[in-house]
Order: C-alpha cells, then sequence, then structure tokens
C-alpha cells in the first residue's frame, strides 16, 4: 500500500517542476505578476507535500501503526488537491471564487503533519 502512496508523491514531485517549469516560461507572460506568485505557492506546497508523502511511505516501511501513515498520505494528496490545485485555477482563471477551497486544503495538510506525527511517535513501534 505505501508503494503506492510513494508513487504518487513522486508523480506529485514530478508534474511540481513541470507545472513550476510553465509557470516561469509560459504563463508569467500571460497572467501577470501577482497570479504568478499565487501559482508558485500552489507548486511550493505541492512539492513539499509531494515529499512529504515520499517521506510517510519511507517510514511507514519501518514500522509503526500503518493506518496513521496511511492517513497522513491521504491527507497530504486531498491537500494537494484542493490548496494547489485551487491556487492554480485562481491564478489561471482569475475567479477568486477558488480562494475559499484553499484553506480546506490547508487544514487537510496540517491533519495530515498531525498523522505523522503521531505515526512517527507511536510507541508500538519502538
Amino acid at each position: 500500500m505505501q508503494r503506492k502512496y510513494a508513487g504518487i508523491g513522486a508523480i506529485l514531485m514530478l508534474l511540481s517542476v513541470a507545472l513550476g517549469a510553465f509557470g516561469a516560461h509560459v504563463l508569467k507572460a500571460e497572467i501577470g505578476e501577482a497570479a504568478l506568485g499565487t501559482f508558485e505557492t500552489g507548486v511550493h506546497y505541492q512539492m513539499i507535500h509531494g515529499l512529504g508523502m515520499i517521506l510517510a511511505s519511507v517510514a511507514a516501511a519501518f514500522g509503526g501503526n500503518a493506518g496513521r501513515w496511511r492517513w497522513a498520505n491521504i491527507l497530504f494528496l486531498i491537500g494537494t488537491i484542493l490548496f494547489s490545485g485551487s491556487l492554480y485555477l485562481l491564478a489561471i482563471t482569475g475567479w477568486r471564487w477558488f480562494g475559499p477551497i484553499t484553506p480546506l486544503g490547508g487544514v487537510s495538510f496540517l491533519a495530515g503533519w498531525l498523522m505523522f506525527i503521531l505515526a512517527a511517535w507511536d510507541k508500538k513501534q519502538q
């Protein structure tokens, strides 16, 4: 199961590099500096949480509460879709109604990191 999440994390990393290059080389002239900053924030958080998924998957191989590691990965993925996805759409379309979706992704990131902490500190694995 964790190999699947490691693969998804790697895909998120690959896409973040591709989206970052797309933003820098294609979108820059099209959407303006402020929107580009919004887009880059989405790329940044996607990259961090793609790496977080890979780390959680590797850590799960060492044991502990598999459910917490799995939930960390699920929440990182949901957060990336909601947080980064809403920022990408906001930057490209300018539709402000994507803005209220972003904090939901942030809450998902926080919950994912909480699951990461709980899994890492699980006394059963020591």
